[in-house]
């Protein structure tokens, strides 16, 4: 029992570690989208109200994650810390409109929900002198994010194959080895049901154990990296990283084991006698 257990624990941790890097790398991807933002430049004429009101209009919309107001003396401010001069006393006055940041939901950085919903807002207002966006930085991370997510999924699909063929050959190996034992409880008339019956008793217990020690390493090393990450703008490990991975590994473990020592054990069942002492 203890090799088929170090066997599936360590299949377990394989898997579990597969889930997490795929949900980060989700949350990555989410967290550089929505650190995206589209700037709302104002008109200088625009009131308090008006301001107010657009304002408000922009929050309210789907797209918007957060809106922050940035006045005109604030971004003259910014601009003569870059470039360590006045622009007004180059220009008599500031080129440097106020504007509304808009920071987005990670669904609509894109070009089409852009071009759908943000850019019209400058034709719905006329206090909005012009829409800027980074369109061209969020079409390279959209079409890299579409890829890196492609062979992602094609990695974790293949590992979880692979994980899937090592838990199976473990549970036949070992159900396989006692197949003496099954031909010995069929000639004293044993039912199938209760032949089985201490296999998957068995196997319910190892898939536990497995699942919990994955678990345990596994929650561990996530909470290590969670650590090393502290302070960080994007958060690799969030509560869904951990949840995901440990329900994984929690109802992989026994399901795995349990599925296949039942396939095993009736392979085993179906045996001749001929095929029992030849193999």
């Amino acid at each position: 029992m203890l090799p088929v257990t170090i066997c599936v624990t360590l299949v377990l941790i394989m898997l579990g570690g597969v889930v997490a890097a795929v949900t980060m790398a989700g949350h990555f991807s989410r967290g550089i989208k929505e650190n995206f933002t589209v700037e709302v430049l104002l008109d200088d004429s625009i009131s308090q109200r008006d301001l107010q009101a657009l304002k408000a209009n922009l929050e309210k919309a789907p797209f918007a994650r957060r809106v922050n107001y940035i006045s005109k003396t604030q971004a003259t401010n910014e601009l003569m810390a870059d470039l360590g001069e006045n622009p007004e006393e180059l220009l008599g006055s500031s080129p440097v409109p106020a504007e509304l940041e808009v920071f987005l939901h990670a669904p609509y950085a894109c070009r089409d929900s852009i071009n759908k919903h943000i850019v019209p807002v400058k034709e719905k207002n006329k206090h909005v002198r012009d829409v800027v966006c980074p369109i061209e930085l969020i079409d390279s991370v959209d079409a890299f994010t579409r890829t890196a997510s492609i062979v992602a999924l094609a990695v974790a699909a293949l590992l979880a194959f692979i994980s899937f063929a090592l838990i199976a050959s473990t549970v036949r190996a070992g159900v396989h080895n006692r197949r003496h034992a099954i031909r010995t409880m069929r000639l004293t008339g044993a039912t199938h049901r209760f032949i089985r019956r201490p296999f998957m008793a068995r196997a319910w217990w190892t898939g536990l154990v497995a699942a919990i020690i994955a678990g345990g390493l596994l929650w561990y090393g996530l909470d290590t990296l969670s650590g090393m990450n502290e302070g960080s703008d994007f958060a690799f490990v969030t509560s869904d990283v951990v949840l995901y991975t440990l329900l994984t590994v929690g109802i992989a473990g026994p399901t795995l084991t349990l599925f296949w020592t039942f396939i095993s054990v009736s392979r085993c069942l179906r045996m001749s006698d001929d095929e029992i002492f030849l193999k």
